[in-house]
């Protein structure tokens, strides 16, 4: 446990994370500086939430007389490390962290880390219930935390844990890019492109999310995807044991699971284990096939029971904004798929439904490219509708309509609202109406979860 005591901590962004970490330090007696670009009008309520706490706000900038005399600056996720307040902390030699870093410093218990640029949050909540049903089957006290870049950041209830519970941590990699701690058993997806609107490079990006197997120690699980180039690349850093997960067997003696005749198997070794039916998972498409199989090396990895990790995959039906089904009208199903801020994303999304589907993708561009889900939306896609800051960069990447291909047409319009109410009157029975929009939603909307519950309503006006 580190002394926080008397220290200056300079906590940027006053965000979920922020202020998370903001009552966590004044908690610990240290001396704590809020700092937000944004001004205090626009924070009444997060400031409410600080009264009665040794906090002193410095909004609307960030000056650089802040950093005098500071003993840490910490960086909420949303925060680039490249903007000049935090590039003068690190030439001043101040030292740089974030609430997922003091967590694992802090942190009695074991941590399973989840990271990848698709899937974290499924599988981060499906090793949860895993783990929950473990300790419910051992008629244990302990727990199973669950947070991070899902739900709470666990750096609120560190003290509330205990030496034999489990915390299961979803990891992006605005949080992994500052991180000098890894979970003793960590796990990387995948690795597409994604976030270059952040990181620059897909090299960056790549070592951003290395981080979270930088500082494992031999005795540690490594869990990596034998199918993704990006996350199997990365074994030649692992320092710690690995369990693998992917559709075909592992090499001989190699462990992870794998699939065989509609059945999940775990092989550790020489022992192969028949771990569940293919028919028990709940969740569309093969890229949720992906994430059991992921969740269930994970779990191996946890030491979780067999019995546990089964009850879980029968029960476990997604998450909110996740391929969700919102409403069947007039014989079309409408599905909201809000968490799709990549275009492999909205591919994966696609892939999941054999019916004519009337898509609509936008929000804003992350420079990433449109290519390879413009082919297959002209393959794939029945109507296309196009919303948002991205929609004529979209439009671009489509093309014109040619003869022979199977989309029919692409309608523009500015917002999701608009577009919904379009695909109301485009749709016939037996289409699937699909919000996966490939671009973020900061555009119109706080985040990809207002975007959401925003498109779920106006579909059940409908």
């Amino acid at each position: 446990m580190t002394d926080y005591a008397g220290k200056k901590m300079i906590v940027i962004g006053a965000a979920r994370q922020g202020l998370a970490l903001c009552k966590f330090l004044a908690g610990r007696n240290a001396h704590v500086f809020l700092t937000d670009s944004r001004p205090a009008e626009s924070l009444e309520d997060e400031l409410k939430s600080l009264s009665g706490l040794d906090i002193t706000p410095v909004l609307g900038s960030h000056p650089f007389d802040l950093l005098d005399a500071a003993d840490v600056v910490c960086l909420s996720g949303g925060v680039d490390p490249k903007i000049p307040f935090v590039v003068e902390a690190a030439h001043r030699q101040i030292p740089l962290t974030n609430d997922s870093q003091i967590f694992l410093e802090e942190c009695p218990c074991p941590v399973v880390g989840i990271t990848g640029s698709a899937g974290k949050t499924t599988t981060t909540a499906l090793v949860g219930l895993m783990a929950q049903k473990h300790f419910e089957m051992k008629s244990s006290s302990h727990k199973a935390w669950v947070g991070g870049n899902i739900g709470t950041p666990l750096i609120s209830v560190v003290d509330q844990m205990r030496e034999d519970d489990l915390a299961v941590l979803e990891l992006s990699s605005f949080q992994l890019e500052l991180m000098t701690r890894s979970p003793q058993v960590a796990a990387v997806l995948n690795i597409t492109p994604n976030h270059l609107d952040r990181h620059g490079t897909m090299s960056a990006y790549t070592a951003a999310k290395a981080k979270i197997l930088n500082f494992q120690q031999p005795g540690d699980i490594a869990v990596l995807n034998r199918e993704d180039e990006g996350s199997w690349n990365l074994g030649n850093l692992v320092k710690s044991d690995i369990i693998s997960f992917g559709q075909r067997q592992p090499p001989f003696k190699a462990s992870g699971t794998y699939l065989d005749k509609d059945w999940i198997w775990l092989q550790i070794g020489r022992e192969q284990i028949k771990m569940l039916p293919v028919e028990w998972i709940q969740l569309r498409g093969k890229h949720n096939l992906s994430n059991v199989l992921a969740a269930c090396a994970i779990a191996a990895g946890a030491t979780l029971a067999l019995p546990a990790i089964q009850g879980a995959v029968e029960e476990f039906q997604g998450v909110p904004h996740r391929l969700e089904f919102v409403r069947n009208v007039k014989g079309a199903d409408w599905y909201n798929d809000s968490i799709a801020t990549a275009p492999e994303r909205s591919i994966a999304a696609i892939k999941s439904f054999d019916q004519p589907i009337v898509l609509l993708l936008g929000g804003r561009d992350k420079r990433l490219p449109w290519d390879t889900l413009a082919d297959l939306v002209r393959r794939r896609v029945s109507r296309v509708i196009l919303f948002g800051e991205a929609a004529e960069l979209i439009s671009e990447a489509i093309g014109p309509r040619k003869p022979g291909q199977f989309l029919k047409s692409v309608v523009k319009c500015d917002t999701l609202q608009q577009a919904v109410s379009i695909a109301a009157s485009q749709v016939t029975e037996g289409d699937v109406v699909l919000l996966s929009p490939g671009g973020t939603s900061f555009d119109a909307f706080k985040d990809f979860e207002e975007r959401g519950e925003a498109f779920r309503k106006w579909v059940n006006e409908l």
